[in-house]
């Protein structure tokens, strides 16, 4: 009998001359067993544990040189969370706000390793501050990318999620290390092929909020590992890692034809949903109400009601009276004005005569409006949600939410951009939601609360 062997193959790891093994299936047309590359580690496993003698040539690793870090030094519950994903036989996600040091982390996890890694991030700015603090921790090796144009393959490679994936076959046994930032992206149809077809042993997935309103994080314990470690803002900032904050939350009455519309188009709403036989509470059943609207009027015409009387709540004009209060209160105050649509971006800006960010803002733009934020050029800046993830955003230590969705992830983005520690340790982050009384938003203020743990009545209060 020929001895087992191990070898890759476009994403898959072929395994010849045994008839079974787990995770792996029959291939007729190569008279083999073929498995994602995935479960190469747990293939090995299963060939040591049942006495299976084999020849592994799955591997073909980049060249790392010996890798040291001596100019970072770990907070405690950095530490904390590499220990536990030591643990976890360096597989797993860490669950970390914005601004508690996740980078610090992945290049401390990328030393411990001291192997061939891919960084994979969602963004080319996210690529750009990889490979930059990479550059200044790792001094003596380059650091490749692969994306934006960039197709330069080093022992440490920081790429995009969208690049990783077209290159994920043949990349897939270069790397033993691969580290997703806002790992929550890979659970996505197509990214999550990344993690299938790479072999990596070692898996490192970094976010502020893992989970999806889609729920597909459910698999993240199979392609990443699951949850190693989490800590929420209120308790860093209790213990000093992160800005004190507080969190007020204004309800706002909208003007009485705006209260008319959304009334009429929630009505037409739930009367579209009692025709169908839908019940409003459930996201399961509003999954069911978008499918069947591409074949029934009467669910299109729901769905359409449910948009207008969302529109209406989301861009009451009341809500840029009671910016126009916030503003003048704090008129010295570092000032992030967070909103859902463009729409409202455009109209704070022309009303306020703030500069503005959004996705289609160029990258010379973006960069003189951080960079005038930053150096005091400009107090306030507004944007829709092209800052939530993936831009380093200097400080600030207001924001305010004029609309957004229930998201906890949204939230705790936008929540991260305040929460740097201050120079002055009295000096309180400020968090305010505008949110219009009697809609939908009341129930997303509360989904998005969720996203923060347990928090005391003092990091928060209301105002009617």
């Amino acid at each position: 009998m020929l001895k087992t062997s191990l070898n890759y193959d476009g994403g898959t790891v072929v395994i010849r001359s045994i008839v079974h093994i787990p995770f792996a299936t029959f291939d007729p047309r190569t008279n083999c067993l073929r498995a994602q590359g995935l479960h190469y580690s747990n293939i090995l496993s299963y060939l040591d544990q049942s006495s299976i003698p084999y020849d592994d040539f799955v591997l073909d690793l980049i060249p790392s040189p010996h890798l040291v870090t001596p100019k970072i030094v770990l907070r405690d519950y950095q530490k904390n969370a590499l220990e536990c994903w030591v643990k976890a036989s360096m597989k797993g996600c860490i669950i970390l706000p914005t601004g508690a040091g996740k980078t610090i982390i992945g290049i401390k996890a990328i030393e411990l390793a001291n192997t061939a890694t891919l960084v994979i991030v969602p963004t080319l700015d996210l690529m750009d501050q990889w490979t930059k603090i990479l550059s200044t921790s790792f001094t003596d090796i380059k650091i490749g990318n692969l994306g934006g144009g960039n197709d330069d393959i080093q022992a440490i490679t920081v790429a995009t999620y969208d690049s990783a994936y077209i290159r994920a076959s043949s990349l897939g046994n270069k790397f033993s290390l691969l580290v997703f930032d806002e790992v929550h992206h890979l659970a996505a149809p197509g990214y999550r092929s990344i993690a299938e077809q790479m072999v990596a042993p070692y898996r490192l997935g970094l976010t502020a909020t893992i989970e999806r309103e889609d729920n597909l994080h459910k698999d993240f314990p199979k392609l990443c590992g699951g949850i190693v470690f989490q800590a929420y803002p209120t308790e860093l900032a209790r213990n000093k890692h992160l800005a004190p904050y507080e969190i007020q939350r204004i309800r706002i009455e909208m003007t009485p034809t705006e209260i008319k519309e959304y009334q009429r188009n929630i009505t037409a709403y739930q009367i579209g949903l009692r025709k169908l036989g839908i019940r409003a509470n459930y996201a399961i059943n509003f999954q069911r109400l978008v499918m069947i609207s591409t074949k029934s009027k009467v669910a299109r015409e729901a769905l359409l009601a449910r948009n207008r009387a969302i529109n209406i709540a989301l861009n009451s004009k009341s809500k840029l009276e009671q910016l126009r209060k916030i503003l003048a209160s704090n008129k010295s105050i570092k000032t992030i004005i967070f909103t859902q649509h463009n729409f409202l971006v455009h109209e704070i800006a022309d009303n306020f005569l703030i500069p503005f960010i959004t996705h289609k803002t160029n990258k010379e733009e973006r960069q003189d409006v951080l960079a005038g934020f930053k150096e005091g050029r400009y107090r306030v800046i507004v944007t829709s949600k092209v800052l939530d993830e993936g831009v380093d955003v200097p400080d600030a230590e207001l924001g305010i939410i004029v609309s957004g969705t229930g998201s906890g992830r949204e939230f705790i983005q936008r929540l991260g951009r305040l929460l740097r520690p201050k120079l002055d340790p009295d000096k309180k982050a400020k968090l305010i939601e505008i949110i219009s009384a009697d809609t939908h938003e009341m129930g997303s203020s509360a989904k998005r609360k969720k996203a923060l743990g347990k928090i005391s009545q003092n990091d928060e209060r209301y105002n009617n």
